[in-house]
């Protein structure tokens, strides 16, 4: 068989493998799922009276406000199931379960590959699951078939380029919970961009933050394409900032790996 054949082959193993820790922990996914769902109730039905009409957006009340506020929302929901993904890695790393896996013939980027690929098929699964309490609350994308196609194509790139980020914060955490806070930062960064109000009702120095991380394009591109808003140059930066994230989350991540295999 040939090194493509043989990494194809050791992935869907070690993916195997992370559903069925998955499926052991069904507690771990129904939290991961639960948590921006309530931010999205809360949002909506709290402070969306008011944000609603207040914020300049299209119609009145939660209704305008349900959406603006999806987008960032599912932001939300990527960044908890990576969350969850930086866990999983640590806890592999601390068992001793991935010593013993460098010792074996297994094609090394399939053990990390596992995990992006499991965290990635979680991910769908939430942002399914939001999407759908989202829609039943009152959210009605305006999105034709291909701006829907695009959507979910660019929540894919986000979901891979973020997952590798956290496969690496899993692999240089000390402890599983320092892996459980290292990746808090990007649950916050939404709400430090465009995801719950404007950037441009922001103090200056927050409004300067929020409109050049990376958070912001992303939400801008979702909402663009969901809701016919206006995308701009956001959809390229959003493409920019997945390019760097990915290679900067897979770069580290492997040079752990294997650094991690030089003292076996």
């Amino acid at each position: 068989m040939s090194n493509l054949t043989i990494a194809a082959h050791d992935s869907r193993t070690m993916l195997r493998r992370n559903l069925r820790h998955m499926q052991r922990y069904p507690s771990l996914t129904l939290m991961i799922i639960g948590i921006p769902l309530v931010f999205l109730l809360m949002f909506v039905y709290v402070f969306g009276g008011t944000m609603g009409t207040t914020l300049g957006v299209t119609g009145e009340g939660r209704s305008a406000y349900v959406e603006y506020l999806v987008p960032g929302i599912l932001m939300i929901a990527i960044a908890g199931v990576v969350q969850g993904t930086a866990i999983s890695v640590a806890m592999d790393m601390t068992e001793g379960i991935v010593d013993r896996f460098r010792t074996m013939s297994i094609s090394r980027g399939a053990v990390l590959g596992g995990h992006v690929i499991g965290s990635m098929i979680q991910s769908l699964l939430t942002l399914t699951v939001v999407m759908a309490v989202a829609i039943l609350i009152g959210f009605r994308p305006s999105a034709g078939p291909l701006e829907w196609f695009a959507a979910i194509g660019v929540l894919a790139m986000i979901t891979f380029a973020i997952t590798w980020l956290a496969v690496a914060l899993g692999m240089v955490a000390d402890s599983v919970e320092t892996a459980s806070n290292t990746p808090m930062p990007l649950m916050l960064l939404p709400f430090f961009g465009s995801g719950f109000v404007p950037t441009d009702t922001m103090p200056a120095g927050l409004r300067l933050f929020a409109e050049y991380q990376p958070f912001t394009p992303f939400i801008e591109t979702i909402r663009g394409l969901l809701t016919n808003a206006e995308v701009g140059n956001s959809f390229a930066h959003a493409v920019a900032w997945s390019i760097v994230i990915t290679l900067l989350g897979y770069v580290w991540a492997m040079r752990s790996y294997e650094r991690g295999a030089e003292r076996v």
